[in-house]
């Protein structure tokens, strides 16, 4: 492990509806992450085989045919796809987090926004399934468990992450801070179009990365996918209501932006700063001394979905 770790976000867009085109993109840019230098490389939300653009626009016989298509292609944990996604991490010793839609066995139906971390080792070191998907998104997803909510001990700190919006609620991402988080992988579908200020640092996407930074004196890998209309399969560009521009940042443990945004297809990285972790977390530690577990307790039910794995 290098003595300054670097941590890296993969922007770049899925390939819609083929899984295995887009297997063997990811695997080409964990390999190009790896030759920048970087320890850990980390995709965006259901990245292979692509946010469920289609859930927004009305269910006609389009979209009935877009969401049949996007079941076909989600994978299964293990399956093939996990163990070249293996394959890639141990060959180019190198942690990948990536998020997948992960296909429920036996339930062809059912599937779940995934985000699946990899060891450099070449094994699953875990996977969290979205506890609740977002609006439009629950005709697709099931809703997840609290089972991946864990941190994964890496030689550069304790590895942990989520999906979109659970940033925007509580008590999961204070699960993880208080396990002693060091690394967050904050997995976004891309930056959406906003009110806001044109800066994209306005953007509910960073803001909310900066702030979980912030809260568990942790770096986060903002990483967002992308999606263009062009990325879009012709037959199904109907369905595609607005654009993800993508915006990934890397975020220190004190809030502060220390790579990026990007914009289009690039891998950004920026180095672990162990002394400014500590820093961070010596001045606000919410699983250490700024804990008060006197007043507080937080109770998290691991139980299975559907009583399996």
């Amino acid at each position: 492990m290098n003595p300054r770790p670097v941590i890296a976000a993969v922007q770049a867009a899925p390939v819609f509806f083929d899984k295995a085109a887009g297997l063997e993109k990811a695997l080409g840019l964990i390999a190009g992450a790896a030759a920048g230098g970087a320890d850990l490389a980390a995709f965006g939300e259901s990245w292979l085989p692509g946010y469920p653009f289609f859930v927004d626009a009305a269910p006609d016989a389009l979209w009935w045919a877009a969401a049949a298509e996007y079941a076909d292609n989600a994978i299964s944990v293990p399956g093939p796809e996990t163990d070249a996604l293996c394959a890639a991490a141990l060959a180019h010793d190198i942690d990948v987090v990536i998020g997948v839609a992960e296909r429920a066995e036996g339930r062809p139906g059912t599937t779940w926004c995934t985000l699946l971390f990899i060891g450099r080792e070449g094994v699953i070191l875990g996977r969290h399934r979205k506890i609740k998907p977002t609006h439009h998104e629950r005709s697709v997803w099931a809703d997840g468990d609290a089972r991946g909510l864990v941190t994964h001990p890496r030689a550069y700190g304790r590895l942990g992450g989520l999906n979109c919006w659970e940033h925007n609620v509580l008590l999961p991402g204070f699960t993880l801070i208080a396990q002693g988080l060091d690394v967050h992988v904050a997995a976004w579908p891309g930056r959406e179009p906003t009110t806001a200020p044109a800066d994209p640092v306005w953007s509910r996407q960073t803001l909310l990365s900066r702030a979980f930074a912030s809260q568990a004196g942790a770096y986060v890998i903002s990483v967002a996918g992308l999606r263009l209309s062009e990325h879009v399969p012709e037959r199904f560009r109907p369905l595609s209501t607005y654009e993800h521009d993508g915006m990934s940042v890397i975020v220190d443990p004190w809030g502060e932006i220390v790579a990026g945004p990007q914009v289009g297809e690039g891998i950004l990285y920026a180095q672990v700063d162990r002394d400014r972790l500590l820093a961070a977390k010596i001045a606000c530690d919410p699983a250490g001394h700024y804990s008060r577990p006197d007043l507080f307790r937080l109770d998290v039910d691991g139980r299975r979905v559907f009583g399996r794995d």
